[in-house]
C-alpha cells in the first residue's frame, strides 16, 4: 500500500527569513526589468474585451523574470500571478505576484505604481512587498514581524506606523478612480463617505495604501480589485497598526470592494456608511 504524502510543514523561523530573503529578490529581479521601459516609447495592449485593461512588455517581463526565479528556488510552492497562468505547487504555500500595479500610472510617466509580492499560507499572508524601483522605496511587512518595514531612496530601513485619526471628519482619503465603482451603490456609498472627509484624492493604486501605512493618509476605498492587487498589501496595513477589509467587513484577501484605514475607529465608522449606503440603493 502506497503511503500518501504527508502535508508540507509550516515555515520555522529560518524557512520565514529566507522567504523575506526571496521576496527581496524578486523585487530586485522585478525592477530590472521594469525601469528600461519606464518613460520610454512602448507599446500598449489592452487585455479587456471591454473597457481597457492595459499591459505592457514591462509588465510581462517582470512577472516571467520572477517566475524564473521562484521555479529555481521555491519549485514546490505555487505561483498566482497577474499576467500568466497560475502554478499550482501542490502545497499550502503561493506566491502572488502582481509585475506592476498601477499600470495606467506606468505609461503616463507617474511614478505611483509599483510590484506586489507575497507569499500566502492558505488564508494567511506569510510576507507583504510593494516594491518602487523608480523611487527606490520599498514597503515589507510579515506574519512574525513586528511592524512594517521601510527601506527609502537612501537605503535606511526604519519602521513605520499608521497614525491614529479616529473621526471621518479629520481623514485623508484616497482612491485610484471613479471608474472602480462600476454600480450605482458603489459610487453613492464612495460619495457619501468622501463628502465627510477633509480632504480626497485620486491616483495611487498600491502606492496608497503603503502610504497609509506610513501615516501619510488616513483612508482608502475602493472597488473591484483582484486578489493580486490586496493580497500582498494586507501584512503591510495590519502590521502598521492599519485595518484593511471588505466594505462588508470581511477578509481582503480575495479583493473586491475594499476599504483601508489607519486608525480601527475611522474603519468602524466607515464600514457603516457603506453598509448604509449599499442598503438605501440596493432598497430603492
Amino acid at each position: 500500500m502506497t503511503k500518501a504524502p504527508s502535508a508540507p510543514r509550516a515555515l520555522s523561523a529560518k524557512d520565514r527569513a529566507a522567504v523575506l530573503a526571496t521576496a527581496h529578490d524578486l523585487a530586485d529581479i522585478a525592477g530590472a526589468a521594469i525601469l528600461p521601459h519606464f518613460r520610454k516609447p512602448m507599446a500598449v495592449e489592452n487585455k479587456a474585451g471591454k473597457g481597457f485593461d492595459p499591459v505592457t512588455a514591462a509588465d510581462r517581463a517582470a512577472e516571467k523574470a520572477m517566475r524564473k526565479h521562484l521555479a529555481l528556488t521555491h519549485p514546490e510552492h505555487g505561483v498566482i500571478g497577474e499576467e500568466f497562468e497560475n502554478r499550482d505547487g501542490g502545497g499550502r504555500y503561493n506566491w502572488i505576484l502582481d509585475p506592476i500595479d498601477g499600470t495606467r500610472a506606468f505609461i503616463m510617466g507617474y511614478p505611483l505604481w509599483g510590484t506586489l509580492i507575497g507569499l500566502s499560507d492558505h488564508e494567511q499572508m506569510v510576507v507583504g512587498m510593494m516594491d518602487q524601483p523608480y523611487t527606490r522605496e520599498r514597503f515589507w511587512a510579515s506574519d512574525a514581524s513586528k511592524g512594517t518595514s521601510f527601506r527609502g531612496a537612501d537605503g535606511k530601513v526604519k519602521k513605520v506606523k499608521a497614525r491614529a485619526c479616529p473621526k471621518l471628519a479629520d481623514a485623508i482619503l484616497a482612491c485610484t478612480s471613479m471608474e472602480m465603482f462600476k454600480s450605482p451603490h458603489e459610487r453613492v456609498a464612495f460619495l457619501e463617505a468622501s463628502s465627510r472627509v477633509r480632504m480626497t484624492r485620486f491616483g495611487g493604486d498600491c502606492y496608497a495604501y503603503c502610504l497609509l501605512a506610513a501615516g501619510q493618509i488616513d483612508l482608502v476605498i475602493e472597488a473591484g480589485l483582484k486578489a493580486v492587487d490586496i493580497a500582498p498589501l494586507v501584512p503591510i496595513i495590519e502590521q502598521a497598526g492599519g485595518v484593511v477589509t471588505t466594505w462588508s467587513g470581511g477578509p481582503a484577501l480575495h479583493g473586491g470592494r475594499i476599504v483601508a484605514a489607519g486608525d480601527p475607529k475611522l474603519h468602524a465608522s466607515v464600514l457603516k456608511i457603506l453598509a448604509n449606503e449599499r442598503a438605501d440603493v440596493m432598497t430603492a
